[in-house]
């Protein structure tokens, strides 16, 4: 394996093992996916079946990007789909690639966006599971949220996992960039779970672990009484404050 694709190796490994540490609740057995971008042509995803918290090399399959991101729009049917996945890999004998690798080569395409996880945090799927989902999305709770999460987040409705979810993040996405200046962080699917994207692992890591405490926080205070999110003028002054910015700099966040 060539040195540049070994680091890169070690790097996803290392951010999916901690994403899948059961202590944090973000997945269980076969849930949630990484993948983390080799070059211009390829890209590492986790392999379909395989588990986070115990990734090995063997479950990590390299992925060519132009036999996948055709198929956001296409009309494939499931063993279209299943033989697509298995053609689009770089060694034929690797693992075959997880269902939502439509949507990690997309978002791996995207300015700035090396590294993606997606994970189905228990605390996060309370609220996605329920009627209040936009209002997280849209709102920021304290500073740090700000921060780590950006101003606000995508959400998109439930969307069958696959091609077709490929494409509702990919349109979703140019929209909102369209309508708010700036990409999401987190994107928030209902009934599903959260992808965060990023520069590096630790953007990832401390975008999920930030959002999850918002849900933790969003939930109680729904239990306590009325939700005091920040106000608007607040939240784009931390976006833009300059401290605030180095200090994402050193959070390894922007």
């Amino acid at each position: 394996m060539p040195e540049e694709l070994q680091r890169i190796t070690r790097k996803l490994l290392n951010f999916s093992r901690e994403l899948g540490r059961p202590e944090y609740r973000l997945v269980i057995l076969g849930e949630g996916n990484t993948s983390a971008r080799v070059d211009a042509e390829t890209f590492l995803v986790k392999a379909s079946g395989t588990q986070l918290e115990h990734l090995n090399e063997d479950q990590v399959t390299q992925v060519r990007f132009d036999r996948i991101l055709p198929m956001l729009d296409e009309q494939l049917s499931e063993e279209a789909i299943e033989q697509r996945l298995l053609d689009a890999r770089v060694d034929p004998e690797s693992m075959k690639p997880s269902v939502e690798t439509t949507f990690h080569s997309w978002l791996l395409q995207q300015e700035g966006v090396n590294f993606v996880g997606h994970t189905h945090p228990v605390e996060v799927n309370k609220i996605l599971c329920s009627d209040a989902a936009p209002l997280f999305a849209g709102n920021r709770l304290f500073p740090d949220e700000i921060v780590c999460c950006g101003p606000k987040s995508l959400l998109l409705d439930y969307v069958d996992p696959g091609s077709e979810l490929g494409g509702a993040i990919r349109d979703g996405w140019e929209q909102f960039v369209a309508e708010n200046g700036f990409p999401p962080k987190i994107i928030l699917i209902r009934n599903h779970g959260l992808i965060a994207a990023g520069g590096s692992p630790d953007a990832v890591l401390v975008a999920t672990f930030m959002a999850v405490k918002a849900a933790e926080v969003f939930n109680g205070a729904r239990t306590a009484g009325n939700i005091q999110f920040m106000d608007s003028k607040d939240v784009q002054r931390i976006q833009n404050r300059l401290d605030e910015k180095y200090r994402q700099k050193q959070l390894k966040v922007s």
